[in-house]
């Protein structure tokens, strides 16, 4: 029996020749190795100014606690920077993503069609306001307003030296990671909201058919079919705490110092020490600068790097706007 193509096949197959198509396919094409040629030089800068720093410091890189890169000879280390790093962000994922993914699953499972489009536009603004403008707010009102959180960590929590306050401004990496979470908090909002919207109806549907009521619902469906896009949510929002400059060198008090209570004022990030100092820093402090910009570089690329292993693990994500 012969067989013939289907019109659409037929169709869809002529199309992929088409001279639209293939410009198309080249400007994508040229678009994907442009981006890569610019991160490739970008490694290669910074990797080169880097390697004139090392090559020139005293004291070691990874595990020194100061930072005198001006000094003859220079002598620092990002052992501060990386911690004041780490402990920011960290702390601004364990405030943010619980708040986030309760608020995407509001607006796209509980609040009413009224509601929920009025605070989804509100959430894309808050993801507009520039970090300064965070910045701002977080050392004119935030940090007034933390002394009482602080005396109250102190009094239950302080026993486990973590929660240590004795008094002072409160610039520090917990108002660091409280700003951060603020920040973050409408990334996280919505990529899960739009991976909340994409799990099956079908499920949902034949789930509250069978008598379950909605958080069963979203515990046993929607949960589960957003897992990984939660997890990749967080991960962008993590890339954006890990880089954050403004808002935390408007808000810290820097030191080269590692602080067991996360209270006390001090510490320092990558991002805010190359904001501070790099006005004022010569030939050698710049590339010292740019050095601790390569260790930012390279946890960057780790960080979206496992976002990205973690979506191509799970196909029924890649599949569910289909």
């Amino acid at each position: 029996m012969a067989t013939e193509t289907p019109p659409a096949t037929a169709a869809s197959a002529k199309g992929a020749t088409r001279k639209g198509d293939r410009i198309f396919l080249g400007l994508s094409r040229g678009s994907g190795i442009t981006l890569l040629a610019i991160m490739a030089a970008i490694a290669v800068f910074l990797t080169w100014r880097a390697a004139l720093a090392i090559g020139a410091d005293e004291a070691n890189f990874l595990t020194s606690f100061e930072w005198d890169a001006n000094a003859d000879p220079p002598r620092f280390g990002i052992a501060v920077l990386a911690f004041g790093t780490v402990v920011s962000s960290l702390l601004a994922m364990v405030l943010a993503v619980p708040v986030a993914v309760g608020i995407a699953l509001f607006i796209s499972h509980y609040a009413p069609r009224k509601l929920a489009a009025p605070l989804g536009y509100v959430i894309d603004l808050l993801a507009a306001v520039p970090s300064i403008v965070y910045g701002l707010w977080g050392a004119l009102f935030l940090v007034p307003h933390l002394t009482g959180l602080y005396t109250w960590l102190d009094t239950y929590l302080g026993w486990t030296g973590l929660f240590t306050y004795h008094g002072g401004a409160a610039r520090s990496l917990f108002t660091v990671g409280i700003l951060l979470a603020i920040m973050i908090l409408p990334i996280v909002t919505n990529v899960s909201r739009e991976v909340f919207r994409q799990s099956p109806k079908m499920q949902e549907e034949a789930a509250l058919a069978l008598g379950a009521t909605r958080w069963e619902v979203i515990r046993m469906s929607v949960l589960p079919f957003g897992r990984s896009g939660i997890i990749s949510a967080s991960m962008l929002g993590l890339g954006r705490a890990l880089g954050e400059t403004m808002a935390v060198a408007t808000v810290l008090s820097p030191s080269f110092l590692i602080k067991a209570s996360l209270l006390e004022p001090g510490g320092g990030t990558f991002a805010q020490n190359i904001a501070a100092g790099f006005k004022e820093a010569g030939s050698t402090g710049r590339d010292a600068l740019i050095a601790s910009g390569l260790v930012l570089f390279i946890i960057t690329l780790l960080v979206n790097g496992a976002a990205r292993l973690i979506i191509a693990r799970r196909k029924e994500y890649s599949g569910a706007n289909a």
